[in-house]
């Protein structure tokens, strides 16, 4: 007598599928490598002579591509195997930075030859992050996404804390080149256990690259809910990134101890993105969508709390809780875009995101360039807390941004 084959179970916790396992893996050892990264970059452009002018030009070199290319990367994200991108893609990374490792190893880096090695390097990244986002739903069941979302995040987060650092000796005992040297191997190690993995590509019609473009357009101004958190998000990303990172720094030498505090306030901010990641493990909200609008309201705290020149502890408990709203709306918000973007989608739709956020980099700084010859450092701080305070609660007031909700395991489908 025949019996019925019992279906096969759901798995209690992620870390029970080898894939998702080699995907995190494969994340935290490209973490590694990326956290020493900006130094080491910073510091090969310092040897060669170059200034304020040549970094600036070799950050905008590895920025413009991820900006021109991360459209087409999320269209072939759709349309071919997601672990293959992945695959070349940290492949390609890895040859940028081996080959700007020995320029500067060789003593023949110049600021073109860095720049270039940057332009490979930002090409690359363009292919590798929609390929990312669209990766995680083919792994990990629906119901299991937002813990596999958290867990994704908490060993990058601890690279964020440690990265730097290790960074910074590594440099100081050796040269920028072994820096860089090691951030391509880290690449390529990624790369090895990135393929194979069951990224299939999902099913999607035979339509040439532009029909797709505008299918995805098509399918990303029909979301209210996707489009206007990407139009909130450009703005919110500008203000923190124009108050935190280049106005941050200025008002903590004026008001503050200088370096010292400062690197106080990044480690409060880093500690508090691990602990935004602990706190996904546990807590899992229903509305997705409104606690990640919500959560990212935070980060204005630290920006008002220096623009006010509040005592340095009440400084670090901004910033502690700044990485805290972060690290939630990032997990909530990946959960949501995975649980309601079809998987044919995915790699579209994040690049549309993808899009608004990096074009956020060049406005905030431009912008707060203009701003700080007609207004204090302080004034400005306070305007883009408002700005992240009033981006957060316009979106909040968008009908749908209460609708993208958890989806239960009985509740199959997307939302249109």
């Amino acid at each position: 007598m025949q019996t019925a084959a019992a279906p096969p179970q759901t798995p209690r916790t992620p870390w029970r599928i080898p894939a998702f396992r080699r995907f995190v893996s494969a994340s935290l050892i490209s973490a590694a490598g990326s956290a020493t990264a900006p130094l080491a970059l910073a510091y090969s452009v310092i040897e060669q002579g170059g200034g304020a002018d040549s970094l600036g030009l070799v950050l905008a070199t590895n920025t413009l591509p991820t900006i021109v290319f991360l459209l087409i990367g999320g269209v072939y994200a759709d349309r071919l195997s997601r672990s293959r991108i992945l695959f070349l893609g940290n492949l390609l990374a890895a040859a940028a930075q081996g080959a700007l490792a020995v320029t500067v190893a060789t003593g023949h880096a110049t600021t073109a030859s860095i720049a270039a090695c940057g332009l490979v390097s930002g090409t690359a990244a363009s292919f590798i992050v929609p390929a990312v986002q669209g990766a995680m739903a083919q792994l990990v069941p629906a119901e299991h996404l937002q813990e596999a979302n958290a867990l994704l995040r908490l060993p990058t987060n601890a690279v964020k804390v440690l990265g730097p650092v290790a960074a910074g000796f590594l440099v100081a005992v050796t040269d920028a080149a072994w820096a860089l040297a090691w951030d391509a191997a880290t690449f390529a190690v990624a790369a090895v256990l990135l393929l194979g993995l069951p990224l299939e590509a999902p099913p999607a019609p035979a339509s040439g690259v532009l029909a797709d473009l505008r299918a995805g357009w098509a399918g990303f101004r029909s979301r209210t809910w996707l489009w206007t958190y990407t139009a909130a998000g450009t703005v919110l990303v500008a203000a923190w990134l124009a108050g935190f990172q280049l106005l941050g720094p200025l008002v903590a030498d004026r008001e503050y101890a200088g370096a010292r505090d400062w690197g106080l306030v990044q480690a409060a901010f880093s500690c508090g993105l691990l602990a935004g990641t602990l706190v996904c493990l546990r807590w899992k909200p229903y509305r997705l969508l409104a606690v990640a609008v919500a959560a990212s309201a935070a980060l204005a705290l630290p920006l008002a709390a220096l623009a006010l020149t509040l005592p340095l502890p009440l400084v670090l408990a901004a910033a502690l809780l700044a990485g805290v709203g972060l690290d939630v709306a990032i997990v909530a918000w990946s959960t949501a875009f995975q649980q309601h973007v079809p998987q044919a989608e995915q790699g579209r739709m994040s690049a549309f995101n993808g899009v608004g956020e990096r074009l956020a980099i060049p406005l905030g700084y431009g912008i707060t360039a203009l701003a700080t010859h007609l207004w204090t450092g302080r004034t400005v701080l306070l305007a883009c807390a408002a700005l992240i305070t009033a981006a957060a609660a316009l979106n909040l007031c968008v009908p749908d941004a209460h609708r993208v909700n958890r989806r239960t395991p009985e509740a199959q489908g997307v939302t249109p």
